[in-house]
């Protein structure tokens, strides 16, 4: 063409043009647009009926806010060409007769041609395209179009679990053809999870590098934790941040399971009937506490599991059982395990302990499959069934509601935690005991806690502990005060002068990380060139080191007030 311009004098001048030019995503050779003909879909009166059963709630699409985009791409559909020249896949019921040119659409091949009557007929080379296959599955693979059992017993299923990716790529079109086919919507609600990218927010991509392979997860952590991972970090309408650090963490989670478990089976000497009815009037404080508590979380799960917030329900229980059973109801009750001089006392306390282990391996088996049913399997249940994964769900019931216990057990919980702080931040070694003073106006929270002195005593290592109104302020000693209940534990001026030059110390010593950390941040060349990762760490390494000199100069303000 150019020639033919300079022949006759018309060209002006030649200059590259940089434009886009499609390649194969496999083999990358330049692909060249071609007009062929196609075989093609009319979608509109397809999808119409699809957007009616969104509409009226017949299919529910979790979270709600990609309704919006699943009507926006229906609203506006145009007509689908369905045919691929690929080597794969479903062939294209067409047939052509080469002697006189008529084309047969049928479900089976046609021995002849109907116009002509020759037997030289010839299938179109075209296959459908994937998501038209994929379309059909709902029910393609019940048996249809043969009525069968499985087809009237599946169709249509509950829910359907898929990516916001394909949402209009598969979602909507086996919406379409199951009305077009069925008259029924093919599943009640669809749930749409988000990608899972790496820690940082990345897609995984070999290009860059950071692909993880899950078989190498369940290698190093189990399988039982990178599960109970994904489910912990999916947010609805969110994508997921695959953390190594949070999956080491629930492995951590895990065998905090396993080691609470072992406790309790080397505890339980006999079988337990696990449905028997214990007199809620036998029951201590920690197992009415833990009792409630268990029900409050077989709540909030089955809540969380009814909308589809996985999160939500891996938060409840990794907080019921690390934090409540384990942290301190295993350890209420182990003087009551440990003792033959109350049988009845030492039988209920393994009574309740079975039961919920149970209940809770139970409500946690979705989501740890392999531990709890290994550690189901071992306890010594009376009637229990083949498998933990065929055993009912548990119910939540208000009648094991005990807004009393809780209250009684909240003041336990915050007194001794306020008792094991003072310690920590005097640097009181373990294994020395401490004298304890409380007092409090009120006479509820006291009679409270003197009802529950052996546990205070135990729990926080004292060899001493007063209650009462008129108790006395020791003239040199640390303070707390819980729901206006002062508690006091004398110190020694020497200790406490020594605490405070090590605090000041630490804070010498937090205030120069500080300072190397704030030069770099300061930097607006290292800001413009680190990667924004690298920025990001140094960011909250910041944050950590105002938060752990914030919490030393407490301390510090504390003892000074003491020492006055």
């Amino acid at each position: 063409i150019v020639g033919r311009f300079e022949e006759d004098g018309t060209l002006v001048k030649t200059e590259d043009y940089r434009h886009m030019v499609g390649h194969c995503y496999r083999c990358k050779t330049i692909v060249e647009p071609h007009l062929s003909l196609q075989w093609f879909v009319r979608t509109k009166p397809l999808a119409e009926p699809a957007i009616q059963a969104v509409r009226e709630g017949r299919t529910r699409i979790v979270p709600e806010l990609w309704e919006k985009t699943y009507y926006e791409w229906m609203e506006n559909i145009r007509d689908w060409c369905i045919s691929r020249q690929i080597w794969w896949g479903h062939r294209i019921p067409a047939w052509y007769c080469d002697a006189c040119g008529e084309m047969v659409v049928e479900k089976e091949a046609p021995p002849r041609c109907p116009k002509c009557g020759s037997e030289t007929l010839r299938q179109e080379t075209d296959v459908l395209d994937t998501w038209f296959s994929s379309a059909l599955w709902p029910f393609s693979t019940l048996g249809w179009p043969r009525e069968t059992p499985e087809l009237r017993r599946f169709y249509p299923t509950s829910v359907l679990v898929t990516g916001f990716d394909i949402l209009f790529f598969w979602v909507a079109r086996m919406m379409m053809m199951g009305l077009k086919f069925m008259g029924d919507v093919p599943f009640r609600d669809v749930y749409i999870h988000g990608l899972v990218r790496d820690e940082r927010g990345e897609k995984y991509s070999k290009t860059r590098g950071n692909v993880v392979d899950p078989l190498d997860l369940i290698e190093r952590y189990g399988a039982d934790a990178l599960r109970f991972t994904l489910a912990a970090l999916t947010m609805p309408g969110s994508d997921l941040k695959l953390s190594e650090a949070r999956t080491e963490g629930y492995r951590h989670f895990a065998n905090k399971i396993w080691n609470a478990s072992r406790f309790a089976l080397m505890n339980l000497d006999e079988a337990v009937d696990v449905e028997e009815t214990i007199d809620p009037g036998t029951l201590s404080l920690p197992d009415r506490w833990i009792r409630g508590r268990l029900n409050r979380t077989i709540l909030e799960v089955r809540q969380a599991l009814e909308v589809y917030r996985f999160d939500e329900a891996c938060h409840s229980l990794y907080q019921f059982i690390w934090h409540e059973f384990c942290d301190w109801y295993l350890e209420l009750i182990k003087p009551y395990l440990y003792q033959d001089e109350d049988p009845l006392r030492k039988r209920i306390a393994q009574k309740m302990l079975a039961r919920v282990l149970d209940q809770t391996l139970r409500l946690l088996h979705p989501f740890m499959p392999f531990i709890t049913e290994e550690i189901w399997q071992q306890l010594p249940l009376k009637g229990k069934g083949s498998s933990i994964m065929v055993s009912s769900f548990p119910q939540a019931y208000e009648a094991l509601e005990d807004p009393q216990a809780e209250e009684e057990m909240g003041l336990l919980i915050e007194t001794i935690v306020a008792l094991r702080t003072i310690r920590s931040e005097m640097n009181v070694p373990p294994s020395q005991s401490l004298a304890i003073s409380i007092r409090a106006q009120d006479d509820e929270p006291l009679e409270r806690l003197e009802r529950n002195r052996l546990f205070i005593e135990r729990m926080v290592k004292a060899d001493r502990v007063e209650i009462g109104k008129d108790t006395e302020k020791p003239p040199l000693s640390a303070f707390a005060v819980v729901r206006g209940v002062e508690l006091f534990v004398p110190m020694d001026r020497p200790r406490m002068e020594e605490e405070l030059k090590r605090l000041q110390k630490e804070i010498v010593k937090i205030e120069k990380e500080m300072a190397f950390v704030s030069r770099k941040l300061s930097n607006e060349q290292f800001i413009a060139k680190a990667p924004a990762h690298v920025v990001e760490e140094e960011r909250e390494k910041a944050a950590q080191y105002e938060a752990i000199r914030a919490k030393l100069e407490e301390s510090s303000r504390k003892i000074r007030e003491v020492l006055g």
